[in-house]
């Protein structure tokens, strides 16, 4: 009965020489801080959750199932603004022109949706904000297009 207690290995213990190392802690791949499970922060080089014992995974299988939430973070916000200029072949300064036509856009489409007709003075009010919403995305077209010619020309 000994020996089995001293084979084991515990989780707060380093692997054994003879021990396999798992690609999780060979570096290659980084792990998840906290327990999707319960949230608790994991010991430093635990495979398992102290707490109620679910595996830790690397941090590529952990983004598969985020949140919304956490695409609302600064750094993910960023990173997607980078990718979304780089797709594009924008600089900054057209790619946020572009968006605020974007946004226009969907404002135009939306007054529609979010105000309802009762006579015939809604209806003109209605679509004189669409006009207004429209002529400001055109506008921010038109901004973005500029700052895009302007932005080639210097190079």
């Amino acid at each position: 009965m000994s020996e089995v207690i001293h084979d084991t290995q515990e989780f707060w213990r380093p692997p054994a020489a003879d021990e396999p190392v798992l690609p999780a802690q060979s570096g290659s791949t980084v792990l998840v801080e906290a327990c999707d499970d319960c949230g608790t922060e994991f010991m430093v080089g635990a495979r398992f959750c102290y707490i109620c014992g679910a595996p830790r995974v690397s941090q590529e299988h952990a983004g598969a199932g985020r949140s919304w939430i956490s695409y609302l973070e600064f750094q993910n916000i960023r990173e997607g603004f980078r990718s979304l200029r780089q797709h594009l072949e924008l600089s900054t300064a057209s790619l946020i022109a572009f968006l605020v036509g974007v946004v226009c856009l969907v404002a135009a489409f939306a007054v529609g949706f979010i105000y309802a007709v009762q006579n015939f003075a809604d209806f003109q009010a209605i679509q004189y904000w669409r006009v207004e919403w429209l002529l400001g995305a055109v506008a921010a077209f038109l901004a973005g297009m500029m700052l895009k010619n302007a932005g080639h020309s210097r190079s």
